[in-house]
């Protein structure tokens, strides 16, 4: 019958930073998802496993769908365990990889550190998305590379970071 105050501190820290990808995106968009399509790279918890217990993306996902907004998702282990969770949407594409994930999206939110993430041609990248916004939930970029090709770049955790230019 003990109040653990600190670890219900804790796990209201946790499940608030969980919120933060949404909370990146929706300001970058002025609060309005509804219509747009998203790009999500990684969707497990961690690379080099399928597991979605827990995973940012998830959370990311469901707010994406409750303001109205489509996801277009890749990750190279995890793309079957998606669809067990969340069965066939509309709101939901699994692309057969990043490059197609990106294809017609509006921005690209990183949720898992996959190797082959690191490496990025952000001029490439720009030309791909209808607004050159990333959200990038694993800090995998250098903020002045993104920001030189002309991309929104936002981190977490290195506060909102502009720079690029809108279309």
């Amino acid at each position: 019958d003990y109040d653990a105050e600190l670890l219900g501190a804790v796990e209201a820290v946790n499940n608030r930073q969980k919120q933060t990808l949404f909370t990146k995106l929706s300001n970058a968009f002025d609060g309005n998802l509804k219509g747009r399509t998203i790009a999500v790279w990684g969707l497990s918890f961690k690379p080099n496993t399928d597991d979605m217990r827990d995973a940012p993306s998830r959370t990311l996902m469901e707010a994406l769908w409750q303001a109205g907004a489509k996801v277009q998702a890749y990750d190279p282990e995890a793309m079957r365990e998606c669809r067990r969770i969340y069965g066939e949407r509309d709101d939901l594409v699994l692309a057969g990889d990043r490059v197609q994930a990106v294809k017609g999206a509006d921005a690209l939110v990183i949720c898992t550190e996959w190797k082959e993430f690191r490496s990025v041609d952000f001029h490439w990248l720009k030309e791909q998305l209808a607004m050159p916004v990333i959200v990038d939930g694993r800090n995998l970029y250098d903020t002045e590379v993104v920001h030189d090709a002309g991309l929104m770049y936002f981190g977490v955790g290195r506060g909102d970071s502009l720079g690029g230019s809108s279309r």
